[in-house]
């Protein structure tokens, strides 16, 4: 089916040649992902022309009735995946998510306790580039053990003893393992800290139960993307325990009331309007993943990632914790063929794998020309492709980048993966 026509002629051709991009390709990004027909539908609906400021029940428009149903029924969705008490799905992306969380707890110059950086950390826990480095106190803590992954939860708790956070966050970008929330938990209730957790990259894992859900360890703050994993539009949500009440009346800060805090600080705080169409597929892509094939879905991604992992490092691949147990690989390219993260994205995008560069832990190299690649098996998954097809993906990897100064054989292995590519249609054509 695809998507409707535009009759605007150039922006109709660069429609169609995206489109053609995405089916002659391989998407390996861990944060991207092919949504549903009824996801594009849904972007693309009339819930596009209303202006719906304000909460279910409690709007600055008219016109509500149907605006109302819809929220309702993405809140009802989200809490029901998450086990979550109450769910805020107007955030437009993962950053506000995490900004409206952090000034529902906060005061300008508290402390947050987050995930450096290069050792898998986002920038929104706490970069310098950031705005909300410029509010917040931000402290870092790394991986112990980068071979395996291990968090130092003893350094943890001792930097949290000096620092005195009133948020700990457990989360990441580029962390190709599973987190162990008690032990954040622990430290968090230790130093009397909010235990928040940022699950962008995992939501549809979590969604599935093929990964621990925060909730389950007492966490009370939990935000994430829509997209990735969970399979659904661009655009984020925060999810919480306490007690729901009018959203329109300020409360007391207490751990009881965040789900309200919260609510204030998205709208009027921080954002105006929602985005009501984004919300409607937002509500679609939660039934989808509320469904038995979605669990099977999300256990084949981690099984596709632990085979494609298995693979790479058969072929030479250094990976950062020497696997994962996710649904995302990190490699060092420099220690494993010499070249950056930069060069490695270039050569793998011409045969079309699509990657990303990306920072490895204390990388020497900046941030545009890192040490290593992150790449995933959330997209080629949905596109029906099996534990049986990763070493193929790896064969290709490994050929173009030791290949990669003979074009004539770059663009060999290019013509193989379209035509294997095209063997497995986007989810908008079925």
């Amino acid at each position: 089916m695809g998507i409707h026509k535009l009759n605007i002629p150039q922006l109709q051709k660069l429609t169609s040649l995206e489109e053609e991009r995405q089916r002659s390709g391989l998407e390996l990004i861990p944060s991207e992902n092919y949504v549903s027909q009824d996801v594009l539908s849904a972007l693309g609906s009339v819930f596009t022309n209303k202006y719906s400021e304000g909460y279910p029940g409690y709007r600055y428009y008219g016109g509500q009735v149907n605006t109302d149903y819809i929220e309702t029924v993405a809140i009802d969705g989200a809490k029901k995946l998450f086990g979550a008490d109450h769910a805020n799905v107007q955030p437009h992306s993962g950053a506000p998510a995490n900004m409206a969380a952090y000034s529902a707890w906060l005061e300008p110059g508290d402390t947050i306790m987050g995930m450096d950086l290069t050792h898998g950390g986002h920038l929104t826990h706490g970069h310098p580039v950031t705005f909300m480095s410029k509010i917040y106190n931000f402290v870092r803590y790394k991986m112990k053990d980068i071979e395996t992954g291990e968090i130092d939860f003893d350094h943890m708790l001792n930097m949290a003893k000096k620092h005195k956070p009133k948020i700990l966050l457990a989360g990441f970008t580029s962390y190709p393992r599973d987190l162990d929330y008690s032990k954040f938990k622990q430290v968090a209730d230790q130093v009397g800290a909010i235990a928040m957790a940022d699950i962008a990259h995992t939501a549809g894992l979590i969604a599935a139960r093929v990964q621990a859900n925060p909730f389950d360890s007492g966490f009370q703050i939990v935000t994430s993307t829509t997209h990735k994993t969970l399979r659904g539009p661009r655009g984020g949500m925060i999810l919480t325990k306490g007690q729901v009440s009018n959203p329109m009346k300020p409360v007391d800060k207490t751990v009881n009331n965040l789900p309200t805090l919260i609510d204030r600080q998205v709208f009027p705080a921080l954002q105006g309007g929602p985005h009501m169409n984004n919300i409607l597929a937002k509500a679609v892509a939660f039934e989808e993943a509320a469904q038995p094939e979605f669990k099977s879905y999300a256990s084949n991604v981690v099984a596709n990632a632990k085979e494609l992992a298995s693979q790479l490092m058969a072929r030479g691949f250094k990976l950062i914790t020497n696997g994962t147990d996710n649904h995302m690989i990190v490699a060092d390219v420099v220690a494993s063929f010499g070249i950056d993260g930069k060069q490695a994205e270039e050569i793998l995008d011409k045969v079309g794998l699509n990657t990303n560069k990306n920072s490895i832990p204390d990388d020497p190299n900046p941030p545009f020309k890192p040490s290593g690649i992150r790449l995933g098996t959330p997209a080629v998954t949905t596109r029906g492709l099996t534990q049986q097809h990763m070493e193929q993906l790896a064969v290709w990897m490994h050929a173009a980048i030791m290949h990669r100064a003979d074009a004539v054989k770059i663009e060999g292995i290019a013509r193989q993966v379209a035509d294997f590519s095209r063997k497995f249609p986007l989810p908008s054509d079925n």
